[in-house]
């Protein structure tokens, strides 16, 4: 069994930045690759960025691309969301998540509230 826990969210302004953090405990053997996935109010989870653990290859959705940045601490066991230039559509409860094959998300963490306003 893996927990997994987020924090870093808050309240920030337009254009602002904020790290997320997600510390993984429990049985860590090496994952296939970790994730973050964000919530927003009324809509469907959805997938923001991904790596690799073995090969540090990182994935972006689209709307995210240039803006947020994810990396991971091998010795921690920490991954990280650097969100820069956040937008308010970037609102949401945002997940960690771990996938230890590749084919699923197995464990996720129980998120961490993200809100950009003026």
């Amino acid at each position: 069994q893996v927990q997994l826990v987020e924090y870093g969210g808050g309240l920030v302004q337009p254009g602002a930045a904020l790290r997320l953090s997600c510390a993984a405990a429990g049985r860590t053997n090496r994952p296939y690759s970790m994730g973050w996935f964000r919530q927003a109010p009324g809509k469907e989870r959805e997938f923001v960025a991904q790596i690799i653990w073995s090969t540090d290859s990182t994935y972006y959705a689209d709307s995210v691309k240039g803006r947020f940045t994810i990396s991971k601490d091998n010795v921690k066991n920490m991954v990280y969301l650097q969100m820069n230039s956040l937008k308010p559509e970037d609102t949401g409860v945002y997940y960690c998540a771990a996938g230890v094959t590749g084919y699923e998300w197995n464990y996720w963490g129980q998120g961490t509230q993200v809100t950009v306003s003026s």
